[in-house]
């Protein structure tokens, strides 16, 4: 059978992006086909119907896409499917879905409320955090390293800087995963409900805590948020829900599945792996970031074009879908020397693995970096032979979710 490495045409590497099931073959095979559609330079079509939409696979493409908002509009929605608008009428716009002046406005509120004195408290967090799962992790084990590592330390990191009350913690976790549940999924069976009640669920927690934040402000990201006034005005009680939603579904999805994939890049480079423990304090900064690229968590957004526009060679016109496919442009030839290979200490790393720049770059990637080197640095240096046995993938073409990691072995 013919694969995407031995076809000549340009339609047949889109053809393969379009079926169905793509996003369950093998990540070799879905490699292949994105290093096919790189060669050829150009952007090509993918799909029909609504379902139609220019693939931006090569990272300059990605990057040019990214830097000129005012082009590729966010507005209509970067998820597919996009939010039905009664669903967006009533929870409100998330940061993601907005175009300019309403992104920049609410961007604006959201970095003021992120003071260097909440930064200085929740980078110190971080590591309590950290050092909390691994001595729970040290006396408890752990039969899957999804929840009992990689999913706790963002939840309780984002919890943390929210102000979320322990009490309010239980069900977040089950909550964020029906928000995203059926997103670049194309399973017959959903129950579209699930999600909505879920994020229903999610605006009610922020609710109740702004209210008391109203009262009784204290030292986190909420009173900040309660209290901000940019232009005359701050935060609407949807704004907030669903920058709250924001910051969860991103925040944790994300960051989860970048630190489980690191563990298991860790297992299965073990050269790597050595080369890390050598020296952790220096290498785990550029670590973090080749995790990242390798990982992509995010694999695709997409974009709206307001005009007709040409970018790499093609010419789109207004109101075609173009979606940046950013698990390709982390394995750009043109870009990243021997792209398939895991190099720790590969500097400089332009991955686009927070977004490809402008203003929709991801608000909490430092954030992200922090968790993930708080939490390998205390995970390595108590256990420097951990293991993980082979994973257990969702597929999906949204996000690169780890559904079940286990141990190789016990910890010692």
């Amino acid at each position: 059978m013919a694969t995407a490495e031995d076809t000549t045409s340009e339609e047949l590497p889109a053809a393969a992006l379009a079926r169905p099931g793509f996003w369950g073959r093998p990540p070799a095979e879905r490699d292949a086909v994105f290093a096919a559609l790189r060669r050829s330079r150009l952007p090509q079509r993918v799909g029909t119907g609504a379902a139609a939409h220019w693939a931006l696979v090569r990272h300059a493409d990605v990057v040019a896409a990214s830097r000129h908002p005012a082009m590729f509009l966010s507005g209509p929605g970067v998820t597919t499917p996009p939010p039905a608008r009664w669903v967006r009428a009533v929870f409100g716009d998330s940061m993601v879905n907005m175009d300019d002046p309403a992104h920049a406005r609410l961007r604006r509120i959201v970095a003021r409320a992120f003071s260097p004195r909440l930064l200085a408290a929740t980078e110190e967090a971080i590591h309590g955090v950290a050092a909390r799962i691994v001595d729970d992790l040290a006396r408890d084990g752990a039969d899957d390293l999804m929840p009992a590592v990689a999913t706790r330390m963002p939840v309780e990191v984002v919890c943390d800087l929210m102000g979320v009350p322990d009490a309010e913690r239980a069900g977040i976790v089950a909550q964020v995963d029906r928000t995203t549940e059926g997103t670049g999924s194309r399973r017959r069976m959903r129950i579209p409900g699930r999600s909505l009640m879920a994020l229903a669920g999610l605006h009610r927690v922020m609710a109740r805590v702004a209210r008391e934040r109203r009262l009784q402000p204290r030292d986190d990201l909420v009173s900040a948020l309660v209290a901000a006034d940019i232009d005359g005005r701050g935060l609407t009680r949807r704004e907030l829900g669903a920058f709250f939603s924001l910051l969860l579904v991103a925040g944790v999805e994300t960051t989860r599945n970048a630190i489980g994939h690191g563990l298991v890049l860790l297992s299965e480079h073990p050269d790597q792996r050595a080369v890390l423990l050598d020296d952790l304090d220096t290498v785990l900064p550029t670590a973090v970031d080749e995790i990242v690229r390798v990982a992509t968590p995010i694999i695709q957004f997409r974009r709206t074009l307001a005009a007709d526009h040409e970018l790499g060679g093609r010419a789109m016109a207004r109101g075609d879908s173009v979606v940046l496919y950013y698990v390709s442009a982390n394995r750009d030839e043109d870009v990243f020397t021997d792209p398939g290979r895991v190099d720790l200490r590969r500097s400089p790393n332009p991955h686009v693995g927070f977004g490809g720049g402008g203003p929709h770059y991801c608000l909490g990637a430092h954030l992200a970096r922090q968790e993930m080197t708080a939490l390998y640095g205390a995970l390595l240096r108590r256990f420097p032979d951990l293991r993980t046995a082979s994973p257990t993938y969702s597929p999906s073409g949204f996000d690169h979710r780890i559904a079940r990691l286990p141990l190789e072995a016990p910890l010692p």
